[in-house]
């Protein structure tokens, strides 16, 4: 049992946790306000669709150059710049959203202003995630890796869980503007967090070299590495096509009818789901056939996708929803561990930042193709389809890629 503990026994790490914990609080009660606020604006489900197109284009623009710098400078002090830049950028969110400056700028000024801070935080975000991951293996041992990865996923879940459902909470009850306030205070805890670890540069001076070779050798290392790639180029396509939290503010509008609090309940639901996994598996991890089991669990995902889509009863699709995090949940824990143990410390800023354009390819570029194809087929044909796209693809690569079926680590 002790030893689902090790980790917190470093003190930088804990420190870590806590300022992460904070930080993906506050970026999920902001997607829950951004999306109700959007949508509550335009009753157009596209729009909710475009914020993810708007920060998934400068953040895939800028992870390019920001593995580069990752990779040569103090991941603490990036860490630190990447948080006050959120923190900035959250001030602009709770100035624009006053009731008095959307009377005096107009609902279409106001949605412009949050479309170019969600372009911002793309920016922001292209440091904040590729760094984080680089800087967990200055904080603890390599053998203490796996242990620390499931804290650090389960800090992301607990953090996922208390946002959405704390936002539609404190939205109902005091107002989406006094909701911000709460946000930049929560920003403000983790950027002092992170002021106690000590300054954190690279463990191995790599020679100078130009910007563009860097980024090639991180396309090669991944290329090169199999399992890498596989476990990349699944999540990217499964999310991709079954992701549908984008359209949670029209099923929780029109045809669930619960409003902003259960707004705040839906999008919790798939974090529950993974807490409850990952707290499992601290306790009792996984030993052999990681990457079979991998490959159920997505397959299990999209089954729930679909469910969710066809449900007009809010306990059914909040199950659903709380299975696709349980599912998902899994995958992300053997996702992490391969890329943290088969990842030399020299790449690990370069290896992130690619890791995280397939993330956000399958989570903000498939909130665009979910709008998308609302706007085509309809809400509910939109989520079955991306849902039956999920175990399309679990069945692809079940076949044309048998290695990853067989991967253990």
């Amino acid at each position: 049992m002790m030893k689902a503990y090790h980790a917190l026994r470093h003190t930088e790490f804990r420190f870590y946790i806590i300022s992460r914990f904070f930080f993906i609080l506050v970026l999920s009660m902001q997607a829950t306000l951004i999306s109700w606020k959007v949508y509550e604006i335009t009753k157009d489900p596209f729009s909710i669709g475009l914020i993810g197109l708007i920060e998934f284009v400068p953040a895939v623009i800028m992870a390019l150059y920001s593995g580069h710098i990752i990779d040569r400078n103090d991941k603490k002090k990036l860490l630190v710049f990447s948080f006050a830049g959120n923190l900035i950028l959250t001030i602009v969110l709770t100035i624009a959203t006053l009731t008095s400056t959307m009377a005096y700028l107009g609902d279409h000024t106001v949605l412009l202003i949050i479309y170019a801070v969600i372009f911002c935080i793309g920016i922001m975000r292209a440091f904040s995630g590729p760094t984080s991951f680089a800087l967990v293996s200055q904080l603890i041992p390599k053998e203490e890796l796996p242990n620390a990865i499931t804290w650090h996923s389960g800090s992301w879940q607990i953090a996922s869980v208390t946002g959405p459902a704390l936002a539609g909470l404190l939205y109902g009850s005091i107002g989406v503007s006094n909701t911000f306030y709460w946000m930049v205070l929560g920003l403000t805890i983790a950027m002092t967090s992170v002021f106690l670890i000590t300054n954190k540069p690279a463990s191995i001076q790599l020679r100078d070299e130009p910007v563009l070779e860097s980024i090639k050798q991180g396309f090669r290392f991944v290329w090169k590495s199999r399992d890498i790639l596989g476990t990349m180029s699944l999540d990217l396509f499964a999310v991709f096509f079954g992701g549908a939290t984008a359209l949670l503010p029209y099923f929780s509008d029109v045809i669930l009818k619960t409003g902003p609090e259960g707004l705040g309940m839906l999008r919790s639901a798939p974090a529950v789901g993974s807490l409850f996994v990952l707290t499992l598996v601290t306790i009792r991890p996984l030993k052999k056939q990681q990457g079979r089991l991998m490959l159920y669990c997505v397959a299990g995902f999209g089954t729930m996708i679909i469910l969710f889509g066809l449900s007009q009863m809010f306990w059914l699709s909040m199950f659903a929803l709380f299975m696709s995090g349980v599912l998902d949940g899994i995958s992300v824990i053997v996702r992490s561990t391969i890329l943290q143990l088969k990842t030399p410390d020299e790449m690990r800023g370069r290896v992130a930042s690619l890791n995280s354009i397939f993330i956000m390819s399958s989570n903000e570029l498939g909130a665009f193709e979910s709008g998308l194809t609302s706007r085509i087929m309809g809400v509910v044909p939109a989520v079955v389809f991306g849902g039956g796209m999920t175990l399309l693809v679990v069945i692809v690569t079940w076949f044309k890629a048998p290695g990853l079926r067989k991967l253990e680590y």
